[in-house]
């Protein structure tokens, strides 16, 4: 078996932690990290047990030992991940126009200078550039937005309509100057980032 050459002795070290840290992980995030990093399997190795793509399970290692990290510096009863006004409410504006499908009203709000990046499949500058980025979406059916975290940034979630109990497909990143959104990361085409990612939705 061969260890892939990513993993150090840092990495193994913080792999040596108490199973109740491990559960805090996300699954594939703990199934990525004890996989390498505890039982020595190669890269290859976790992806045919796994079941993934190579792109998802370093993703998921490299959360997962960032992860790890910031929990063996936490207390065990330290609180869970909150959004904090008024970065909810402009958040939960932003869904809400869109579920609406009130894309004009989401026009509005885009900064002179906004940046959209479609990951792996654009990248768009300015507002009437990127004001067509609505009229795709106005063009599919197959979302529903949900305000809510990524990894501990706020993050919009995209699920497929009419199951509330669903998985995320993919989120969108949106970066703020006051009320105007001046970035938009779309990863609808890169779908694998959610392989491993610490979700939590704001219902």
């Amino acid at each position: 078996m061969i260890v892939d050459p990513v993993t150090t002795t840092e990495d193994r070290q913080i792999a040596a932690t108490s199973l109740r840290t491990f559960m805090r992980l996300p699954a594939a995030q703990r199934s990525s990290v004890i996989l390498m990093d505890v039982l020595g399997y190669s890269l290859d190795e976790i992806r045919d047990v796994m079941d993934t793509s190579i792109p998802a399970i370093k993703a998921a290692l490299h959360r997962g030992r960032a992860r790890l990290r910031e929990l063996a510096q936490e207390p065990d009863d330290h609180p869970a991940p909150a959004l904090a006004e008024p970065e909810r409410s402009r958040l939960a504006a932003y869904v809400e126009r869109f579920n609406a499908r009130d894309f004009d009203a989401l026009r509005t709000m885009l900064a002179d200078e906004v940046r959209l990046e479609l990951v792996n499949k654009l990248r768009l500058s300015g507002r009437g550039e990127v004001g067509n980025y609505f009229t795709n979406y106005s063009k599919v059916a197959d979302w529903h937005l949900i305000p809510g975290l990524v990894d501990r940034r706020p993050a919009i979630l995209v699920r497929a309509p009419g199951n509330p109990s669903a998985t995320p497909d993919y989120f969108i990143l949106l970066a703020w100057t006051g009320d105007s959104v001046t970035g938009i990361r779309d990863f609808r085409f890169a779908r694998y980032v959610t392989d491993g990612a610490e979700i939590v939705a704001f219902e």
